[in-house]
């Protein structure tokens, strides 16, 4: 048997195969497979439809591991349970107790909402249906995650689409004793991450060529996203002395740009600096529309250091909420160096904060001006010793720009925090 077993992750859904909702659960589960010391080998992102899914489901369902999120509800478009029933060419039983966990479920629900039980009561004998041989690892509302061996040493694992419920029953799939088995049959590798900022993506996949690359235990990559690069890098046992060469070569090279040896985001280290330091923070946010708050509230307990933010887009509520002098804003505009540094000392001032995080600028499609292009973004941070601000023109369209503006000022809050 490998010593690696591989790993099929199947996304279902039609709202997610027509883009109209974005898949949160592909992500995760490829890290949590990742870190069992399983090869998440594939990604499958499929529709509702029965002879898609299905088709679908009989490739994935060739790995060692197969984990189905979706399609597990009360609805006539949920098909995952019966599709896989059929596939592996077993028939669907009721499961009496899971019928009556489901079932008392259901009645909670319908008296939470005022509504008649008989609307929740149709799909809970649906919900209770089993492959045979499947057992339950719990609920998450009514959908049930499932566990099924299919063939000896191959299992398939079935989860809630929605994000929350899925990540609330992982745990229970981590404590199987048939997940356990096959996690045990995997060579864990240790992993390493290094994570630089505005750093050329070529420029540092030259210097891992340089050093050795991949090979004797060591698989690398390398992923750059809104001016970040994160270098994995998965030592197996053997592939240590190649792993330090790599790594050594890296910090020599780009030490200076290095802001991470972890996966925590940007704005987790910045909260963690803040707390280091006993300072308070706060945002003032203008073409973002509060896209910098939203990344530092993601972080759990956030609220030790981040006391707010204000999202100011008009003029007037940066004049009136900010205290950002009107003749600032009549000489040099809303998005200006000179605006962006009111904006940081006005929050500051504002929300009793240490230190003011601001973030103005076109993001267009319209708005810009020969001398105000569409991606003009101006930053600025103001702390205990100093103040900071830098001008950025982004490509993109107004998502990305968005984004980038926000990427950018988080860590310039992280450099001004640096020097403290």
């Amino acid at each position: 048997m490998s010593d690696r077993p591989r790993a099929a992750i199947l996304l279902t859904g039609s709202e997610l195969a027509r883009g109209a909702i974005r898949d949160a659960n592909g992500p995760f589960l490829a890290r949590e497979l990742t870190r069992l010391g399983l090869e998440p080998a594939r990604w499958t992102l499929v529709g509702d439809a029965p002879e898609e899914l299905e088709g679908a489901l009989r490739e994935a369902l060739a790995a060692d591991l197969c984990v189905v999120s979706g399609g597990l509800g009360p609805t006539h478009d949920d098909r995952t349970v019966e599709l896989l029933a059929r596939a592996t060419g077993r028939p669907l039983r009721v499961d009496a107790g899971l019928e009556a966990e489901i079932d008392a479920v259901a009645r909670s629900v319908a008296e939470r909402l005022g509504r008649p039980y008989a609307e929740l009561a149709v799909g809970v004998r649906k919900q209770a249906s089993l492959p045979e041989g499947a057992v339950s690892l719990g609920l998450a509302g009514t959908a049930p995650a499932l566990l099924l061996e299919h063939a000896p040493g191959r299992l398939a694992v079935t989860l809630p689409g929605p994000p929350g419920e899925l990540r609330r029953l992982w745990p229970r799939v981590l404590e199987a004793e048939p997940v356990r088995a096959l996690a045990g049959r995997a060579r864990r590798r240790e992993q390493r991450v290094l994570r630089f900022f505005a750093v050329p993506e070529a420029a540092v996949a030259r210097e891992v060529e340089r050093a050795g690359g991949e090979g004797e235990g060591l698989e690398l990559t390398i992923c750059a996203r809104n001016f970040e690069l994160e270098v994995d890098l998965l030592v197996s046992p053997g592939g240590e002395p190649r792993a330090a060469a790599v790594e050594q070569a890296l910090v020599a090279g780009f030490g200076d740009a290095l802001f991470s040896r972890d996966e925590r985001p940007v704005a987790a280290l910045v909260l963690d600096r803040c707390r280091e330091l006993g300072l308070t923070l706060a945002t003032a946010e203008s073409c973002t529309g509060g896209l910098v708050g939203a990344r530092l509230t993601e972080v759990p307990g956030a609220s030790d250091a981040y006391l707010g933010g204000v999202v100011a887009y008009a003029n007037e509520v940066k004049a009136r909420a900010l205290g950002v002098p009107e003749d600032v804003l009549a000489r040099h505009g809303a998005v200006s160096e000179e605006a962006a540094r009111a904006m940081a000392a006005g929050v500051r001032s504002a929300l009793g904060a240490d230190v003011g995080i601001a973030v103005t600028g076109v993001a267009g499609p319209g708005g810009g001006t020969a001398s105000k292009p569409v991606g003009l973004v101006h930053v600025a941070a103001e702390g205990p010793a100093g103040a900071a601000a830098r001008e950025f023109r982004f490509p993109g369209d107004r998502e990305e720009i968005r984004e980038r503006a926000a990427v950018m000022a988080l860590h310039e809050a992280r450099t001004l925090l640096a020097r403290l």
